[in-house]
């Protein structure tokens, strides 16, 4: 929910219920909340830009991130991400500078679709199973079935509208519909492109329309679909809130078997963030990372549901903190030194062999 959304008028402002932070490195929480004046149980400031641009002119920070999500007993959670000078960095390719555009068949059918949504409460919820979303809604679903059709005919336009556009509304409804091309593996590739748009709008959708494809992909495995992980990965170190959130979600799906390359690429890569999020105080925007986290150092999912349950997260996060931290010491100076006496043991059936 941006800030803008909230009604201008001070005292309706809602006030701050939680303040969580990610992509911290040198600057301080306390630091943010002087510069931003703000603190648990104040009022949120009405200016998402202006807050922003405070955080902007913190030395050493590159670019920075606010989001405000509504609500818990009127309260909103706030977000504060930074990107600071020297951090990893999710890279996306550059703007689109061509003219190409969408069929007008697609246009009138996706605005028709916002339209159907809009107000319906049955749009919540939604099947997965076929790679992409068909919604609870009669009607939304009705929509969605068409979208089918239409990219089939029209996958060479909503490809080039993908890559090339310099509209960045069609380059989402564009990532939206090719989600819906009957040959799934055939499109991956295609919004694999699309998870480094430079819009977040772009990549959000992206994002959603991998997810149900990751869904198909785990339950019939015969098709062939490979959703790999490199992206989703980087979309961790993104600066952008939403991002983030998204990128766990598709990447819990892609873990779900323990699958030991997603599990590596995830440590590899994006362990700090996800530690980050998995420290949130807000616990439903919490579990999720502190999840793929368990997954990744090994827990059983009983053991990370336990570990929540209990309400401990940071006895596992230390755990594994200095478990890593023993790995890394250990292949840095190599095994410990043999003692002077040791002798090789023999190998079965014959005599242990000369010390060099």
């Amino acid at each position: 929910m941006l800030l803008a959304v909230v009604a201008p008028a001070a005292s309706q402002l809602p006030q701050i219920g939680s303040i969580d932070y990610y992509g911290l490195r040198r600057v301080s929480p306390e630091r943010i909340r002087k510069a931003l004046n703000v603190a648990e149980g104040s009022t949120l400031p009405a200016s998402k830009g202006a807050m922003e641009e405070k955080l902007d002119g913190i030395p050493g920070v590159v670019a920075s991130h606010v989001e405000a999500v509504c609500c818990d007993g009127g309260q909103v959670h706030l977000f504060i991400g930074l990107e600071e000078r020297g951090a990893p960095h999710f890279a996306a390719r550059s703007e689109p500078r061509g003219d190409a555009s969408l069929p007008r068949e697609i246009l009138e059918a996706y605005r028709g679709f916002l339209e159907t949504i809009r107000g319906s409460d049955r749009a919540v919820a939604e099947d997965l199973t076929r790679g992409h979303s068909l919604l609870a809604d009669p009607t939304a679903r009705a929509v969605q079935e068409r979208f089918v059709g239409l990219a089939e005919l029209h996958v060479g336009p909503l490809r080039k509208v993908l890559r090339e556009s310099a509209d960045e509304d069609q380059r989402a409804i564009a990532a939206y519909v090719i989600g819906y091309f009957p040959t799934k593996r055939l499109v991956v590739d295609d919004l694999q492109l699309a998870l480094q748009d430079p819009s977040p709008a772009v990549r959000g959708q992206a994002i959603r329309a991998l997810g149900a494809i990751a869904v198909l992909a785990r339950k019939d495995p015969e098709l062939g679909i490979q959703v790999q992980p490199t992206w989703f990965v980087e979309l961790l170190n993104s600066v952008v809130w939403s991002d983030r959130m998204r990128a766990v979600e598709i990447l819990l799906t892609l873990s779900d078997t323990r699958d030991e390359q997603v599990l590596r690429t995830i440590e590899g890569r994006g362990i700090e963030p996800l530690i980050e999020m998995a420290r949130w105080k807000s616990l439903r925007h919490a579990i999720g990372a502190f999840t793929l986290f368990g997954r990744v150092a090994g827990l059983k999912e009983q053991e990370i549901q336990r570990a929540w349950t209990a309400g401990d997260r940071e006895k596992p996060i230390q755990q594994y903190l200095r478990d890593r931290k023993k790995r890394t010491k250990d292949q840095y100076y190599g095994p410990p030194p043999l003692p002077p006496d040791y002798v090789p043991p023999p190998y079965p059936g014959g005599a242990p062999l000369p010390r060099r």
